[in-house]
């Protein structure tokens, strides 16, 4: 079996409510929901929540909830591995044996169908335990500065200061959107950031964290400007 699980906790601090939210004229949710059914590849996609406001939106829009999540992987310290972690362990309670599993972040309206599909072939040829989006940091990471509560600044990395910026080795982040694993990756909660890891690049422009209300503003106009070049083509 193939998992798809969608992480859309109800207690969001930052923007209430966030999971929900309408964005660009429908739930946040309901993006990454549509991008995982349109690849064909899950036999499941199922949102983890503790609530049944976010149940029933996921429900609306074609993904299951085959269970509430329970109240301590719902807090802000439970990392999405623990949940995609708790799901496939109750999916083989249940007697369905899980080979793969995506977990899909709820907030990632410009996560595409064609890329979960792509990310999953590149874990599938390899021997690796997780295969995530990534992106190209978009300055050179060894000219970073530290900045004192006086305000004064200094270089976090001196030894890079005389250095070009094309002589700097680039730099990559996560992207945010979603993170494919073997079952067995998942449930030995193996490490992330390792070289049992491949990156799936994304590019810029489809890159956005929503972490607060400048982020939801700037995703937004992303997202727009985005749908009026898609209709273009």
């Amino acid at each position: 079996m193939k998992l798809c699980v969608i992480p859309a906790r109800g207690g969001s601090k930052r923007i209430p409510r966030k999971n929900i939210r309408p964005f660009c004229g429908k739930p946040i949710l309901a993006y990454s929901i549509e991008a995982a059914l349109e690849t064909g590849l899950f036999d499941r996609v199922m949102v983890s929540t503790d609530d049944d406001e976010i149940a029933a939106v996921a429900l609306a829009h074609g993904a299951e909830v085959p269970f509430l999540r329970p109240r301590e992987l719902a807090d802000d310290h439970t990392g999405t591995n623990a949940v995609a972690r708790q799901a496939i362990e109750w999916h083989l309670r249940q007697g369905t044996e899980v080979l793969h599993a995506c977990c899909l972040y709820a907030t990632a309206p410009f996560v595409r169908a064609a890329d979960l599909t792509a990310a999953y072939a590149r874990l599938c040829e390899s021997d690796k335990s997780f295969v995530f989006s990534v992106a190209k940091a978009r300055f050179s990471v060894q000219r970073a500065l530290r900045m004192m509560d006086s305000g004064e600044v200094e270089a976090m990395y001196p030894e890079f200061y005389a250095s070009r910026s094309q002589d700097l080795e680039p730099a990559y982040h996560d992207a945010g959107q979603f993170y494919w694993g073997t079952a067995a990756a998942f449930l030995e909660d193996r490490k992330l950031y390792t070289r049992a890891s491949r990156g799936y690049v994304l590019p810029h422009y489809r890159v956005q964290d929503i972490d607060d209300e400048e982020d939801w503003m700037h995703a937004e106009l992303m997202f727009e400007v985005l749908e009026k070049i898609r209709g273009r083509d």
